[in-house]
């Protein structure tokens, strides 16, 4: 009797473990990011053989692009730079450097990542046709309504997720993570 229940307890434990970090894996997928640079998160091996099977699993589950390394790689923030979730009723400033590409998309997308924004503005911002300060810095504020020349609309109310992707990029050319910069998200207030 003591057997039996030792092995229905034992094979109870690990139906619950596989199955909760097989679901938590599929439905978080940060449990298997490899590149983090602030609040941006990036999963590089994406679109290539070397990919696990969790980031397969997650990435075609949530129906996204896949990039292999040689065409570009996507980062998505869920959080600001300080570390607090992103709010489509909140007001943000994108503000900072941009690593070397050929041509980069800033857009917002819901949890589901569905893409948002506002028909009156464009939903989706590109490095081509974004005005530079002097400093050479882009400087792109969001929210439900418009802040500022480079405005990302972001109205309704709930999460919303910032996804910037860099196409024929040189991250990979040996650069390290530390030295490679993404703009910083930063809070401006809520309505």
């Amino acid at each position: 009797m003591r057997f039996v229940f030792g092995l229905v307890f034992a094979i109870t434990i690990a139906l619950v473990s596989g199955f909760g970090s097989a679901w938590y894996a599929l439905e978080n997928g940060e449990l298997f990011v490899t590149l983090s640079l602030g609040p941006w998160k990036a999963w590089p091996a994406a679109g290539t053989a070397e990919a696990d099977p969790y980031t397969h699993a997650y990435l075609a589950r949530s129906g996204q692009l896949q990039l292999g390394r040689a065409e570009g790689i996507r980062f998505a923030a869920t959080t600001d730079s300080d570390g607090f979730p992103l709010k489509r009723e909140c007001r943000y400033r994108i503000e900072g450097e941009t690593p070397v590409a050929s041509l980069w998309t800033l857009y917002a997308e819901d949890e589901k990542g569905s893409l948002i924004g506002h028909d009156e503005r464009r939903d989706v911002i590109d490095g081509v046709n974004l005005p530079r300060g002097d400093d050479g810095l882009m400087l792109v504020r969001t929210g439900p309504a418009p802040t500022g020349p480079v405005w990302l609309a972001t109205p309704g109310r709930g999460p919303v997720n910032f996804v910037l992707t860099l196409y024929d990029t040189s991250l990979f050319a040996g650069l390290s993570a530390e030295s490679t910069p993404l703009p910083g998200i930063y809070e401006e207030g809520c309505a």
